[in-house]
């Protein structure tokens, strides 16, 4: 299940790129066909996500390492709904600094204590 995760991760993040790219060309029609691909991937991330969090760290909770995880899975659910919604911003033709920021700090957030803290 760690494969599966990390997979949708890495071609999630892909999809995202691709999506802006697309709507930052005004290809309208193949960044919505990407955004909804992307979307799909999303409800692969939670579900490898959900199940790492449960069967993994929450069977056997010990403080450290529990707290550590809930926190990876908060910060990844906030990854995803920025990933979200800097899409549909720059759909829109808004401003989307404040999206790029949170968007490295919970990538970083995410990484940080998905390979280096965490034991999986």
């Amino acid at each position: 299940m760690l494969h599966l995760h990390v997979t949708s991760w890495i071609v999630g993040l892909i999809l995202l790129l691709v999506a802006l790219v697309l709507y930052k060309q005004s290809n309208e029609k193949g960044a919505k066909i990407v955004h909804m691909i992307l979307r799909l991937f999303y409800l692969l991330i939670l579900i490898s996500g959900g199940y790492l969090l449960f069967d993994v760290y929450l069977v056997n909770f010990s403080m450290p390492m529990g707290a550590e995880a809930i926190t990876k899975g908060l910060a990844g659910l906030w990854l995803i709904a920025v990933m979200e919604m800097l899409l549909v911003r720059t759909n829109k033709g808004k401003k989307t600094t404040s999206m790029w920021i949170q968007l490295v700090i919970a990538l970083v957030l995410v990484l940080v204590l998905g390979y280096i803290r965490l034991p999986l």
